[in-house]
């Protein structure tokens, strides 16, 4: 399995691949645009020119982006859901100049009121509709395994598989588990004999074809707290036992595992050089320590 990280962007897309090459990622995921924003700065033809060569000098693959979390594709029919497939169009767009996988994207969450079946099905069509308006593209939506928190959906495998079934099994919709969410949302992944079963049942309810990359995260609350709260590897309740499964799986040997831990403060804030994250270093050697 490769091993990477979410990089900053700060100073432009390509700034990332050289804060990936610094920590010597295989793999790497990006915001393609300020993620707190419904609109980005417009990429420039010559940046996406650029990037695409520093990705494919480097041997990074795969790259992916992570769409902005003001984006809920299970929003009730009105301005927010429109907002959300527009930018969800605008983030398709993007990983296509920059010749990415995909972009990861939570499903959202449901409307007060709303029952779970209503929002996954409503998540669904605002997939459907974004996808349509790309119909010739290859860029494909990964929609991200959820830790359960508050109204979110997502946070179940069926959830998964529902949304896959109102998309009639579309190929351009692929699936990014993320370690922490899996615990957080009741899953054991520490145990071997509950990595097993956990494995077993996403294969059995949505497909391990599904699955186009992973989140390394470790979890600051125990399993079923349905809190999202990423901690440094090793040092949280999936331990270096979860990682260890996950990263020896030989199902899962040719996925990359990226992670998104909490980087150094202020690591990030001149943005005309790249610099090496300490914190960054030593989550991804603690993962690379454990991989056979």
């Amino acid at each position: 399995m490769r091993i990477g990280a979410h990089m900053s962007a700060a100073g432009g897309v390509t700034r990332a691949v050289e804060r990936a090459v610094l920590h010597n990622c295989e793999a790497l995921q990006i915001f393609s645009k300020n993620n707190a924003r419904w609109v980005g700065k417009p990429l420039e033809q010559d940046e996406a020119r650029r990037f695409r060569g520093a990705v494919d000098s480097s041997g990074l693959t795969p790259v992916v982006s992570h769409a902005s979390y003001l984006i809920n594709l299970a929003a009730a029919p009105g301005a927010l859901r429109d907002k959300s497939i527009d930018a969800t169009v605008d983030e398709l767009d993007r990983a296509r100049m920059l010749g990415l996988l995909g972009v990861v994207i939570h499903p959202g969450v449901a409307a007060p009121g709303a029952t779970e079946d209503a929002a996954l099905a409503l998540a669904a069509r605002a997939i459907r509709s974004a996808l349509s308006r790309r119909k010739r593209d290859t860029t494909l939506i990964l929609l991200e395994h959820t830790a359960g928190q508050g109204r979110s959906i997502g946070h179940r495998f069926e959830h998964l598989a529902k949304m896959l079934e109102h998309l009639d099994g579309s190929p351009r919709v692929g699936v990014c588990l993320d370690t922490c969410h899996l615990l957080a949302s009741g899953y054991d992944i520490v145990s071997q004999p509950g990595y097993a079963e956990t494995i077993a049942t996403f294969d059995r309810v949505v497909g391990l074809d599904r699955l186009r990359i992973i989140h390394a995260n470790d979890s600051k609350k125990p399993r079923g707290s349905r809190l999202d709260r990423h901690e440094h590897i090793g040092k949280g309740f999936v331990g270096v036992e979860g990682f260890r499964h996950v990263l020896n799986d030989p199902r899962l040997a040719h996925l990359a595992m990226v992670i998104e831990t909490h980087k150094t403060h202020g690591i990030c804030d001149d943005p005309r050089t790249a610099r090496e994250d300490p914190l960054d270093k030593a989550n991804l050697e603690v993962l690379r320590g454990l991989r056979r």
